[in-house]
This record gives structure tokens, C-alpha cells and sequence, in this order.
């Protein structure tokens, strides 16, 4: 069972729980991108176990009438196994999605993974017309280039700033630089993306400016935030007619995801202690 504390940032170990959870976000007019925990499998077994998972539950979200989608990590459903099998389950989870009418992201990791994530998202975006979307992170100095490539394709992308360690040479280091990046390729997107912009961050000043972007250039775009951060926030942006999506992770392998939102950001674990302490 998910202590109270963590349950603020994991919707539960069940897909009937996170389903749950969905239903009040829907509630109040914020949809869900679903994430199912577990990362970095190096057995074939686990990643085929998951990827199986993930088609069950889109099967859960057609059949629940629910605004919500999925997030899958590669590392999760094969590719540290070897890109075969990365490719044979995301592509088996996406064709499901697509006879259930349920859109499936694919999220970034590490710059290591990049560009069979990439390959892979072209390939089932063309594929199905757009029912899939990938993740790119402001951070990485290449993903200037990658939205360039990206630009023309039917699906969606998420720019978020970028939560991995990565060597200097690859990313920028400075918080102030990866603002800028963000805002530069956030700007790119609008005038140069048909639509399908999403914006991943709880950055006021990002999701401030993506609504100004809106205004200039008429893209559509969702918010995309996570479950437990700026909550408030994401419900404000719903009722003021923006498109938002929460990530919602669950899980029997929460602890770890949870113990990472705790050490983020001072300002969740603060939270955390207060939730211990009872204050």
C-alpha cells in the first residue's frame, strides 16, 4: 500500500486506481497521461511483461470513457535489452492505442537513447497519422536539430527543460542557459509546429509565455504537468480554457519515482515533511 505521503505524487499500484484518480482530474477538466513505473530492464521478460500491461490498459481507458492517454519509457519495454525489442513493443502498444483510439507518448531518457527513441517515434507517427507523440529536452545542445526534423511529422512533441545529468558537452549545465534554449525552441515550435506543441513544465514564466505564443501564431498546445506539482495550478489553467494533461505515474515500483519528486525540488520536500510531521 502507497503511504499517504507518497500518494500525493503516485495515483495508486492498480490500474483500477489510477483510473480513479483520472476520474476526479477529469472532474475538473484536466486529462491524464498515464505512466505505468518501471525502468531500465536489461530481461526481455519484464519489458514484454510491461509492454503487455500497457496494452491492457489502454483496452482500461476505452472501455472507462476517460480523457486519458499513455507515457511509455523505452528503457522500460526493451531498449536496454537491444532496439529490436524496444521497437516490437512500442510498436505493438501503438497499434493497439490506435484501434482503441488512445493517443501513446514515448518518453525520453538519457542522451544514450535518443536516437533510437527518435527512429522509433517518426516511424509510428507516420504510421498511424499522429496518434503518438515523443519527448525532447531543451537541456541537450542537438535538440535544435531535432525539432527541425521533427517539424513536419503528424504527431506531437513535448518540450520539457531536462532532468538527467548530462556530460558538458552535450548539455548546457546552467539553469539560466536551458531557460533560454527553452524559450528559443518553445518559440520555434509555435511557428513552425502544425499544431501538436506540448509544453512540459510548471515554470510559470514558460507556460505564460507558450499562451502569448498561442496568441501570435494560433498553434494549438497543451500544459503538460506532473501529478503533485503545482496541482492548483493545473486546475487555474483548466478553468481558464487551457488544455492540460497531468502525468500520473502508478505502480507497485513507486517508491523510487516518489523518493526523486521528494529531492527535486526544496519546495516538495517541504511538503513531504510537513505530511510526516502532521503539519
Amino acid at each position: 500500500m502507497i503511504p499517504p505521503i507518497a500518494s500525493n505524487f503516485v495515483a495508486g499500484e492498480s490500474p483500477a486506481e489510477a483510473l480513479e484518480h483520472v476520474e476526479t482530474l477529469n472532474d475538473r477538466g484536466v486529462n491524464a497521461i498515464l505512466n505505468l513505473l518501471g525502468e531500465h530492464y536489461d530481461e526481455r521478460a519484464p519489458a514484454d511483461e510491461d509492454a503487455a500491461a500497457y496494452e491492457g490498459l489502454v483496452r482500461d481507458i476505452d472501455e472507462s470513457d476517460l480523457d486519458a492517454c499513455v507515457s511509455v519509457k523505452p528503457s522500460q519495454i526493451g531498449l536496454d535489452v537491444g532496439e529490436d525489442a524496444f521497437r516490437e513493443n512500442v510498436a505493438a502498444i501503438a497499434e493497439v492505442a490506435d484501434e482503441h483510439g488512445v493517443f501513446t507518448w514515448i518518453d525520453m531518457e538519457d542522451h544514450e537513447t535518443t536516437d533510437a527513441t527518435l527512429d522509433a517515434y517518426e516511424a509510428l507517427a507516420t504510421e498511424y497519422g499522429g496518434g503518438v507523440g515523443v519527448c525532447v529536452q531543451a537541456n541537450l545542445k542537438r535538440t535544435e536539430d531535432d525539432l527541425e526534423r521533427l517539424a513536419d511529422l503528424p504527431g506531437k512533441v513535448r518540450l520539457v527543460k531536462g532532468a538527467y545529468d548530462e556530460p558538458k558537452e552535450l548539455a548546457y549545465k546552467d539553469k539560466a542557459r536551458v531557460n533560454e534554449a527553452y524559450r528559443d525552441y518553445l518559440e520555434y515550435m509555435f511557428a513552425e509546429f502544425d499544431g501538436g506543441v506540448a509544453v512540459g513544465s510548471h515554470d510559470p514564466e514558460m507556460v505564460s509565455l507558450a499562451r502569448d505564443l498561442h496568441e501570435e501564431y494560433g498553434t494549438d498546445y497543451e500544459v503538460q504537468m506532473l501529478m503533485g506539482v503545482r496541482d492548483d495550478a493545473q486546475y487555474e489553467l483548466a478553468a481558464d480554457g487551457v488544455e492540460v494533461w497531468q502525468y500520473v505515474p502508478y505502480g507497485d515500483k513507486w517508491f523510487s519515482y516518489f523518493y526523486r519528486r521528494a529531492m527535486e525540488r526544496k519546495e516538495n520536500m517541504l511538503f513531504a515533511l510537513r505530511a510526516v510531521l502532521g503539519r
